[in-house]
């Protein structure tokens, strides 16, 4: 290995050693931005320049029984009940690089439907689409959407 490479791979374990994912320290996140953007000679308009929020849509829905819909991959793949993740890929098939997620709320008897794509229009859309998708598959209570 390089000099660069072991370096980098020395500062890679002490991030390690400085962050928590699974407690989602927030001082620790905010001193690691500061070292990267000191290291990349960054200020924070620069750093804020790269990103661009895509149009997202929120929403939740009643269901007959919440704990029937179990979720993997971070809650980004529904896998119970059967069918509704292919249901939601064949919806986002049809909208430019749009996504959707469908999981269990935490403290709500519903789930929460979280749909982007490239305009908000398709956002919503898509969204709908997967409410009324996940009403007719997981056993929605109430009017449908």
């Amino acid at each position: 290995l390089s000099n660069d490479e072991k370096t980098a791979i020395e500062i890679l374990i002490l991030i390690h050693l400085v962050s928590n994912q699974a407690i989602g320290d927030a001082l620790a996140d905010l001193l690691l931005v500061e070292v990267a953007l000191y290291a990349l000679n960054w200020d924070i308009s620069k750093w804020n320049s790269i990103y661009n929020d895509r149009p997202s849509c929120l929403t939740k829905l009643k269901v007959k029984d919440r704990t029937a819909f179990k979720t993997t991959d971070a809650e980004q793949t529904c896998v119970e009940p059967k069918g509704i993740q292919d249901k939601i890929n064949e919806i986002c098939s049809k909208f430019k690089d749009s996504r959707s997620f469908v999981r269990p709320s935490g403290t709500e008897d519903c789930v929460r439907v979280y749909a982007e794509a490239t305009t908000q229009n398709d956002a919503d859309e898509v969204n709908l689409l997967v409410r009324r998708a996940v009403y007719d598959l997981g056993n929605g209570v109430g009017d449908k959407p």
